[in-house]
């Protein structure tokens, strides 16, 4: 059930792949999606982080979901929570803190699937980056753990608001690890949406995973658009799991671009697979990967870009503090240049303030 990817205002930011197989070049201004919402300025996934994307111009905001034992759908980036919550300051919840295997990996701390809604509505989120980002601390302790639920309900207000058409990119965090515990995340997803008038074909909806079974089962039971999440290394978990030995990178081939056409509308890139380092660090030519998934039908959306010159390239580094700020404005044209549809990114203003300079120069 292939659809569009949406650009700023609803309309198409790319084709599908039966209706134009060799979409190469970009048809709308690239798309600004709020990572986490604004989380430069306000702890990550909370409804404030949210609102303030929205605010700073954000076409889009992104909501990682896992779920709560109770099967609901919560926004946190991991459903370990010891980093981005209080939970550590709960005694009542020191005995379930242990140590789980999430996608082959000893995890040890708090998780999502181990608390009621209403446990997890005791808590507050805290910065995840405080040494990076210390200003955002002094909002700890403020902003209780967001339901999707209640994130598309802040949506449609801002949308209304604002009398712009906001759009909500979810992201399904570990799905082979919740299927095996009885926590299904499609379901809920979809149910939720549903909920909300939003499971249907020219939603302000984008549907994304970095595992590739659950966007098939979606694509099969949706008319929303799919992006399929794409990291610097490793592989997809559930191939893990399967036994296939494709990683990120071998999907990237023209080959199985094509394959990922057949049940997603997109990609959300690591930017370094658009623009490669050298070993300085620095960026230089862009890579295929754009004009080949445009050639495959797929649109590219890339993450994460954010101001801190430790998150950047060395090209666009201000100084050596690894927490300055850096040439924000310089990557962010550079992506833009590369033919990139969208970008993921912590500081919604910057990137927004450097597309309109970029479409004024074109």
């Amino acid at each position: 059930m292939a659809s569009v990817l949406l650009a700023p205002g609803g309309a198409s930011a790319g084709a599908a792949p039966a209706a134009a197989a060799a979409a190469k070049e970009r048809t709308t201004e690239p798309i600004v999606i709020g990572h986490r919402g604004a989380s430069g300025y306000r702890p990550e996934h909370t409804l404030a982080s949210y609102r303030l994307a929205i605010r700073m111009g954000a076409d889009y905001v992104e909501p990682d979901l896992v779920s709560t034992s109770d099967g609901v759908l919560v926004a946190r980036h991991e459903n370990e929570i010891g980093g981005t919550t209080d939970v550590a300051d709960h005694p009542e919840f020191a005995d379930r803190r242990t140590t789980k295997t999430i996608d082959g990996k000893p995890i040890t701390g708090w998780f999502t699937e181990d608390f009621t809604l209403d446990e997890l509505k005791t808590l507050r989120a805290k910065e995840r980056l405080p040494q990076v980002r210390p200003d955002n601390t002094r909002y700890d302790g403020q902003f209780e753990i967001p339901t999707l639920d209640e994130v598309l309900a802040m949506v449609r207000e801002e949308s209304k608001r604002t009398h712009r058409r906001i759009g909500v990119y979810p992201e399904t965090k570990h799905p082979t690890y919740f299927d095996s515990i009885g926590l299904s995340l499609e379901e809920p997803l979809l149910r939720t949406l549903r909920r909300h008038h939003l499971d249907r074909r020219n939603a302000p909806v984008i549907l994304q995973s970095f595992e590739t079974a659950n966007l098939r089962d979606l694509d099969a039971r949706t008319d929303l658009p799919i992006a399929q999440l794409i990291d610097g290394s490793g592989a997809p978990y559930d191939l893990v799991a399967a036994g296939d030995p494709r990683t990120y990178k071998d999907l990237t081939k023209p080959e199985n671009l094509a394959d990922i056409a057949s049940y997603a509308d997109g990609l959300g890139a690591h930017k370094d697979l658009v623009l490669p380092r050298d070993a300085s660090g620095a960026t230089g030519e862009p890579s295929a990967l754009v004009d080949d998934a445009h050639d495959a039908g797929l649109t590219v959306h890339v993450w994460t870009l954010r101001d801190e010159n430790q998150f950047m390239a060395t090209n666009f580094r201000i100084g050596t503090d690894p927490n300055a700020k850096g040439d924000s404005r310089a990557e962010a044209f550079a992506f833009f240049d590369a033919g990139v549809d969208g970008v993921f990114t912590d500081y919604t203003d910057t990137i927004v303030a450097a597309r309109e300079d970029w479409l004024a120069e074109q």
